[in-house]
């Protein structure tokens, strides 16, 4: 016999559902409409009042963070010391020296993906 996959709701989808379960005439009847057990409810109503709407976030794994907005090229640095240049220059070369041995290697693997 296969298992029923196990439900996730959201936050928001539990807080509505606990407001609703103060209001309704039938804690049976919200329950069917709502597709969830009648003990779900109770719980989540114990949780609220416990711990606030915090308490009814999801648990387990978090969700991925937004990525940042994508940043535009770095700013250019004005340097007016000669010794800071040269080292700043030799940071750049450094990370294109980088760079280059990452794509050459990202090269030859895609080349041997394709064949």
């Amino acid at each position: 016999m296969p298992r029923k996959k196990r439900r996730s709701f959201t936050q928001a989808f539990k807080l509505s559902a606990v407001e609703r379960l103060a209001t309704a005439e039938s804690i049976r009847g919200l329950a069917s409409e709502l597709t969830v057990e009648q003990l779900l409810l109770y719980h989540w109503r114990e949780r609220l009042q416990s711990g606030g709407s915090e308490a009814l976030r999801r648990v387990g794994r978090p969700c991925r963070p937004v990525p940042a907005a994508i940043e535009g090229p770095e700013r250019p640095v004005e340097v007016t010391d000669p010794a800071e240049a040269r080292r700043r220059i030799e940071e750049l070369e450094r990370k294109i020296g980088q760079q280059q041995l990452d794509l050459d290697f990202f090269r030859v693997a895609l080349r041997r993906v394709r064949d």
